[in-house]
């Protein structure tokens, strides 16, 4: 069934901080049902920083929901403009990565971003062959396309100018790259955070200049963390990734502060905007976040995981968090007879990842944040029993199997 011009404008806006223009993108979706086609939508990914979370994930997950109507994606893997780093937002210049480190980390995207894309209707492709086979005087024409003013217009590039922090020549031609990214695969729109304003509105400009049809720009708000005010960044620790089993990340979002609930259904979803709009009239009714955390949980976990693992995600959560018990699967330990005291076995549950370090472990336990077998302990000469279960912090359970 085709989906309506209106209807498809009112799912794409969901959650968008800007779009240039309305009118650019109602013309191009009614031009391209009109046609019988796909809109082309580029995404170019910078092959830096491969580990994606949530916050990375929501520009993806707007492209989802255009490619379950129909449209189709064009993913620019910046192999070659990865060699000079993006300057957006930094305060001084980039090490480039070598070749080898953008290949690596390209293929680490391309794993992940399916965890989210249609791969059916998703192209992916390397700038390196158009930008890697310019000649020196395509290049000219290319740099004669803009002014150094306008490259200036750039906050970090102001900021850094009036500081006197070295600006290289290389950096002004990072925008004009990606721009061109827009050109050389006839782009009918880009996605990105609002950190690429600029960047993305370049493309529109010399597509232009070109003589092609300007993209549409659409900007996806940043998305902020368990914190509840920094940007979601696994430095922080403030993250949930989508590689992440789901125990962990139902019980992460569970952690979502009430404040950002309407914002995690609108950016890390695809709930139609109808269903975001009950959504809000019951929390100014009254309705418990709690139950409405629960809903958005089952979502995102079933999002990146089988119904079956959402499932068992979710008991796992009320047996342990909310009714303080002991779930039914948890991880195991398995122990030597011998170097059965619960001192001997605090190596092991570091090196399993249980706990982050050795003496991690006993000042946790010194503040009572070691539980056994539902009691808290900080006794490490307690002899272990075949299916003790340790409770550490509280997120993480382990049975000991002897």
């Amino acid at each position: 069934m085709t989906v309506s011009v209106e209807e498809q404008f009112r799912i794409i806006m969901k959650g968008v901080e800007q779009v240039v223009s309305e009118e650019t993108l109602k013309q191009k979706l009614s031009d391209a049902q009109k046609a019988g086609r796909p809109l082309r939508i580029k995404l170019g990914l910078d092959p830096s920083a491969p580990d994606i979370h949530l916050g990375h994930a929501v520009v993806l997950r707007k492209i989802r929901q255009m490619q379950d109507l129909g449209h189709r994606a064009i993913i620019i893997i910046g192999d070659f403009t990865g060699q000079i780093g993006d300057p957006s937002g930094k305060s001084k210049g980039r090490n480039a990565l070598s070749k080898e480190q953008v290949q690596e980390n390209a293929l680490t995207y391309q794993t992940q971003i399916f965890k989210v894309l249609d791969r059916d209707k998703t192209e992916v492709l390397f700038n390196s062959a158009w930008l890697g086979k310019m000649n020196f005087e395509e290049v000219i024409r290319l740099a004669a396309t803009t002014t150094v003013a306008r490259i200036l217009e750039r906050d970090d590039f102001q900021n850094r100018y009036k500081n006197e922090v070295p600006i290289g020549l290389h950096e002004f031609f990072y925008p004009l790259m990606q721009a061109y990214d827009s050109v050389a695969i006839d782009a009918d729109m880009e996605l990105g955070g609002t950190d690429q304003t600029f960047n993305i509105l370049m493309g529109r400009t010399l597509q232009k200049t070109l003589g092609k049809e300007p993209q549409a720009a659409l900007f996806m708000p940043i998305l902020e963390g368990l914190d509840g005010v920094e940007k979601m960044s696994k430095s922080l620790g403030n993250y949930i990734g989508v590689d992440e089993d789901a125990p962990s990340m139902f019980k992460k979002v569970m952690e979502v502060p009430d404040s950002l609930i309407l914002k995690y259904f609108e950016l890390a979803t695809d709930v139609h905007p109808d269903r975001v709009e009950v959504i809000r009239r019951d929390l100014e009714q009254g309705k418990n976040p709690r139950d409405v955390k629960l809903e958005l949980a089952r979502i995102i976990t079933s999002l990146y995981h089988t119904a079956e693992n959402t499932r068992k995600a979710e008991d796992y959560y009320a047996a342990a968090f909310q009714e303080k018990g002991i779930p039914q699967e948890i991880p195991e330990l398995i122990i030597e007879e011998e170097k059965d005291r619960l001192a001997d076995i605090i190596p092991l549950l570091t090196k399993a990842k249980y706990t982050a370090s050795n003496s991690e472990f006993r000042r946790l336990a010194a503040q009572g944040g070691v539980q056994l077998n539902g009691e808290k302990t900080e006794d490490f000469d307690y002899v272990l029993a075949n299916g003790d279960v340790l409770k550490i912090g509280k997120k993480r359970f382990v049975r000991i199997v002897k």
